[in-house]
């Protein structure tokens, strides 16, 4: 099967664009993704309201932006899917266009309240930080369910890329730490190891719109030092158990450098008894999601957070993916 023309043109404008994340510094990377947004835009075609909040972390505040399904008679509380956003640890806001769009148009196909999570970047603020921020704000919509409409007893964490990272890492914790009760997980082609020698990275490592020097890049702003590297809050696939994880979609892209580590995540959960779909969606970069060509995709994910939805509201625990 081959690519589509949309993929196509997609890839051919990252292989013969000038403008290089790997040799930029933060403040003309993070230009770089603004200037981005508006290229790479389109419309969810969804009604749904949303709003912004503060709330506070240790050591400072995060801002959330929540959003509900607009209109009609809601037949309870609603389930709570919490977003986190991809951009490498160092760029990406809940305001961008992309996250923003897909937000709108999960919490309306999906039928659920959409919690996007903005977590404090690196370099600025480097790793634990935004697992920190991450987790303290799983742990603020729990706690705050009733005041959105939520139901936390359905509560799910996804994100892509540095955001499927995220989303391990705070599955890790909530489980280490005895917090908040996840019902579902969906790591979207994760950043899941501190390496680069994946066949995958060696398929894909450049010229597929995330090229190799671009995760170096990434990593070197995110971690204090190479040790922070073997922590599985940092490479959820280091962790040394993965039992009592939540359920888990993982999501991965067959252009995508970091496909192999994301279902070697996937695995992991597996072989631990967790019940777990991988889900390689052939022939796209990473990042499809959020990409206009990736309508099909989008509604699948959608599709597939209503069932555990459902599954979870009949049983009180999501049935196997």
């Amino acid at each position: 099967m081959k690519t589509s023309p949309e993929v196509e043109k997609y890839l051919d404008s990252a292989r013969t664009s000038a403008r290089h994340l790997s040799q930029m510094d933060v403040a003309e990377g993070r230009q770089l993704q603004r200037d981005l947004e508006s290229e790479y835009a389109w419309d969810p075609g969804v009604d749904v309201d949303s709003r912004d909040v503060t709330i506070p972390v240790e050591g400072g505040s995060i801002p959330l932006r929540i959003y509900s399904p607009s209109g009609g008679d809601k037949d309870g509380p609603l389930p709570i899917f919490v977003y986190i956003h991809g951009g490498g640890w160092v760029l990406g806001w809940v305001d961008s266009l992309d996250c923003d769009a897909l937000c709108r148009y999960l919490s309306a196909e999906a039928t659920c309240v959409v919690v996007s999570v903005g977590y404090r970047l690196a370099p600025e603020h480097k790793f634990p930080v935004a697992a920190e921020d991450c987790y303290a704000a799983l742990d603020w919509v729990v706690k705050n369910a009733a005041t959105l409409d939520g139901d936390s007893d359905r509560l799910a964490v996804g994100g892509e890329s540095a955001g499927g990272n995220l989303t391990a890492a705070v599955c890790l914790m909530a489980r280490d730490r005895k917090g908040p009760a996840v019902s579902f997980q969906v790591p979207m082609y994760p950043v899941a190891d501190f390496r680069f020698d994946s066949g995958s990275y060696r398929l894909y490592g450049r010229g597929y719109g995330l090229d190799k020097e671009d995760m170096e890049w990434f990593w070197r702003h995110y971690l204090r030092n190479d040790e922070d590297g073997s922590n599985p809050y940092a490479s959820p696939v280091r962790a040394a158990d993965f039992r009592g994880l939540p359920p888990a979609l993982v999501v991965t892209a067959g252009l995508d450098p970091l496909r192999d580590e994301g279902e070697l995540y996937g695995e992991k959960l597996r072989a631990a008894g967790v019940p777990t779909r991988v889900w390689r969606i052939e022939n796209v970069p990473h990042g499809v999601l959020s990409l206009p060509f990736g309508g099909e995709e989008r509604r699948e994910l959608a599709a597939e957070l209503r069932r555990v939805f459902i599954s979870a509201s009949a049983s009180g625990v999501p049935q196997r993916p």
